[in-house]
């Protein structure tokens, strides 16, 4: 029973230690600084260590439900006309199929709304328009990115709108 053991603790070991690739686990003295100051600057840059925030951020991802963020709301009410091709909360995108407000198929345009953050504020949002305008049945068609007014008045509207929701917020949680 005893050569039972020892083969099997050996068979073990074995195992554990032909996963290894010669390299122990840590850091290489040669590479990393010799003074403590320099090897805390060194893992900041390479975003290594903890702080005191860490330990209170909560564990796993924050899931706020779309309905809670003004501009995410705002920006679904200015649009609401066009139809979506592609939401995605959590990648923070709305892209619209393409719109064309007559009946005409010939001129058409496509929204996209991309969050950069939650905040309301003028950077928070990334607008593109795309103007389509075909000839021949939509066979040939040509396609243009719009800056300027539409972008602007966009951007706008999504931001005032989101404002109201925020204010309208903090008067139901009072």
């Amino acid at each position: 029973m005893n050569k039972f053991k020892i083969i099997a603790f050996l068979t073990v070991i074995t195992f554990l230690l032909s996963g290894c690739n010669g390299k122990l686990p840590g850091g290489d003295a040669r590479k990393t600084p010799a003074d403590p100051a320099k090897r805390i600057e060194q893992n900041l840059k390479d975003g290594r260590g903890l702080s005191l925030t860490d330990l209170t951020k909560p564990k796993g991802g924050v899931f706020d439900f779309a309905s809670s963020n003004g501009l995410w709301r705002a920006s679904l009410d200015v649009i609401d006309f066009m139809p979506l091709s592609s939401v995605n909360y959590s990648g923070g995108i709305i892209i619209t199929d393409w719109y064309s407000e007559n009946s005409s198929q010939n001129e058409s345009i496509k929204i996209s709304i991309r969050f950069m953050t939650n905040e309301i504020r003028a950077d928070a949002l990334n607008i593109k328009v795309f103007n389509r305008k075909c000839s021949d049945n939509l066979l040939k068609c040509k396609i243009t990115e719009t800056e300027g007014v539409l972008v602007t008045e966009l951007k706008k509207e999504i931001l005032k709108r989101a404002a109201l929701y925020k204010k309208q917020d903090k008067e139901k949680k009072k």
